[in-house]
């Protein structure tokens, strides 16, 4: 399969950077030529990346430049986090990203958006989606997304990965704190009890000891996950979706959260954690592989910016337990602002999780 990655860091023109990782992807492809660059930038260019575009479109002799601008990019080389960079994926041979026309409901799509394209009904479009949102923690910035070498005035894009198949697997990485519990109660984005208790007093029971000796909350690795089908083994097979904690409110003993909630929906609290979210990808990344039932080629890899080496303590395990699995496999992805997978049958527009593909030309 001809496909290859290169990665270049370092304070010159994204141009530069753009020849440069597209030069060491084409020749450990061994080719002259690219049907196509999958081409992801740090978020230093994501202003004017237009430069970098051409010269990558010229490195590569070829149009289709298909990417985004990311606060953070990696290959299986590397992860580049606060540093100008350029990361490029790319195809030849078999292999090409094509425009999507009338995608089948099992074709696996590449899909890409800026912070402020995001659109639910192009989320929810035919085609079980692969990719992420171009933005950093803020959900703000001048990030874009590009296809045909140009950017993308929709702020979006789609693409299939022609000559392959492929597969999508989805780690949310938490561990939970609850069993899955009925709303009882809600007031907008209020969550106000759940199975006839107050929300707040059934999540505070449930914290563990080192969590609520703590002066506040810590809001940012709480989640609510609101299941999809039999609530008993949601949690184990993966089917629920998180939804984030905005406040906690002592007056009414209720929850605020960042979506609205139905009475009857069933619920369970959870706690974001390192060692949790790494045994959750070691499971995705079983699945993943027995549902591709060969051994991938190459793969595409989104992760949120709240689940990457920070949350690690420095280190990505997430790449780190692919790379390990796969070593020496093409791989290249960026760090996000909401990621977007295939999740209980539908796409989804998921919050601090990891969304995998591995690719083969094995049919």
């Amino acid at each position: 399969m001809t496909v290859a990655t290169g990665l270049a860091i370092g304070s010159t023109p994204a141009s530069d950077l753009a020849t440069q990782a597209v030069a060491q992807a084409m020749q450990r492809a061994g080719i002259s030529h690219a049907n196509s660059v999958l081409l992801f930038l740090s978020a230093d260019f994501a202003h004017d990346p237009q430069p970098a575009l051409l010269a990558a479109s010229r490195q590569s002799q070829c149009m289709q430049i298909v990417g985004c601008s990311a606060a953070g990019i990696f290959t299986e080389h590397d992860w580049v986090l606060d540093s100008p960079a350029a990361a490029a994926m790319v195809f030849g041979g078999a292999l090409s990203l094509s425009a999507v026309h009338t995608p089948a409901h099992d074709d696996l799509i590449l899909a890409l958006t800026a912070p402020n394209a995001i659109d639910t009904n192009w989320i929810g479009a035919p085609g079980q989606r692969l990719g992420a949102v171009s933005g950093d923690a803020t959900g703000r910035g001048p990030y874009k997304v590009w296809r045909g070498g140009k950017v993308s005035a929709s702020g979006r894009c789609e693409m299939t990965i022609q000559g392959v198949r492929g597969v999508m697997g989805v780690s949310q990485g938490i561990r939970a704190l609850t069993a899955p519990t009925e709303v009882t109660q809600v007031d907008g984005f209020d969550l106000l009890s759940l199975g006839r208790q107050s929300a707040l007093n059934l999540l505070a029971r449930e914290l563990p000891l080192e969590v609520r000796e703590l002066d506040h909350i810590p809001l940012h690795l709480i989640m609510a996950a609101v299941t999809f089908g039999e609530p008993s083994s949601a949690f184990f097979e993966g089917r629920y979706r998180l939804v984030q904690v905005i406040a906690t409110n002592p007056d009414d003993r209720s929850v605020t959260l960042s979506a609205r909630l139905n009475e009857g929906d069933k619920l369970f609290w959870a706690l974001r954690q390192p060692l949790a979210a790494e045994r959750n990808m070691r499971v995705t990344l079983d699945r993943t592989e027995q549902l591709l039932a060969a051994t991938p080629q190459f793969g595409l890899l989104f992760s949120s910016m709240g689940r990457g080496p920070a949350f690690y303590g420095g280190t990505d395990r997430d790449l780190q337990l692919l790379t390990a699995r796969y070593p020496d496999m093409p791989l290249i992805g960026f760090y996000g602002n909401g990621e977007i997978g295939w999740l209980n049958s539908a796409n989804q527009l998921l919050q601090y999780s990891t969304v995998l593909g591995l690719f083969t030309d094995h049919v």
